[in-house]
């Protein structure tokens, strides 16, 4: 049975104190007779690393012919984003294992890798469903992968003063936002970009968006909650013609001409969890709640 599993791995640059981690990982999946298929942009440093495997599969994108199971993500929740992307529609689990710093999403830590390896063949996990926020544009901006598992953001360039994004909700006037952007986040995005600019915790299923203005001219304008059924639509000005548009970690240049809107994904991401930790237990982790700071 072991024999017919696929999988894709997908990292970034590592050190020396990861490294062994990573080979671990390998080490354990050759020895389960996995077949092995490896991101190009994780390619060049893992074969530098690991000689040895330098006959892998290499893969730039993944597509239905290519029957991976599974994608494993080496790194922390921003490596994992990206292999949001590898994945799309196609909704291969993902399983993130945390060689990074914080982990919201790649929630498997380095202490763990053989039990979750083993779990993992065994099939003893559960697949956590995550909604994607999707962006509809008249120009083709992200190309083939307009979507993204955290948030989708408006922003000023570094050198422009604040814009003004007219906000519509189901073809309905919401607000004029004076500020340096604003940001759709899902729930699961809730706990990124959305967070550090104020926002609230979003539990992960809740069918919800947040609206959140970064740095906003006017105080009394508050993150605001919206149905994920919702369809958002956006006009930008400002005193330059230029303006960032972000879906996780792309970004791209765009002009006021533009028009765009998000709304709720057709596809979800799978990510691959465990019995051993639960959501509220990674926010206590990483958000350090229920400790007292002043001893």
């Amino acid at each position: 049975m072991l024999n017919s599993v696929k999988i894709a791995l997908h990292g970034k640059v590592f050190n020396d104190e990861v490294k062994p981690h990573i080979k671990r990982v390998v080490d354990i999946l050759i020895g389960s007779h996995v077949e092995l298929i490896v991101s190009q942009l994780f390619a060049k440093k893992f074969t530098e690393a690991f000689p040895e495997y330098a006959d892998f599969e290499i893969f730039r994108k993944l597509d239905a012919d290519d029957n991976v199971d599974y994608l494993i993500s080496l790194g922390g929740d921003g490596t994992l984003l990206e292999a949001v992307n590898y994945v799309g529609k196609l909704e291969i689990p993902i399983l993130g294992i945390n060689t990074g710093r914080l982990g919201f999403l790649a929630t498997t830590p380095k202490d763990k890798i053989d039990k979750a390896l083993s779990d993992l063949l065994k099939k003893n996990f559960k697949i956590d469903s995550r909604a994607l926020i999707y962006l509809e544009t008249d120009s083709k901006v992200f190309g083939k992968k307009p979507f993204a598992l955290n948030e989708f953001a408006i922003l000023k360039t570094d050198s422009s003063s604040m814009i003004t994004v007219h906000t519509y909700v189901d073809g309905e006037y919401l607000n004029s936002y004076w500020a340096d952007g604003l940001i759709v986040a899902t729930p699961t995005g809730s706990t990124g970009y959305s967070l550090s600019c104020g926002g609230p915790i979003i539990l992960p299923h809740s069918n919800n968006f947040v609206i959140t203005p970064v740095s906003a001219h006017n105080l009394n304008v508050r993150p605001l909650i919206v149905s994920d059924q919702s369809v958002i639509t956006f006009k930008i000005e400002g005193r330059s013609n230029k303006f960032l548009v972000s879906l996780d970690s792309k970004s791209h240049s765009v002009d006021s001409s533009i028009k765009m809107s998000v709304r709720k994904g057709e596809f979800k991401a799978n990510l691959i969890t465990f019995d051993q930790l639960n959501y509220f237990d990674t926010l206590r982790q990483k958000l350090n709640w229920g400790l007292d700071l002043r001893n």
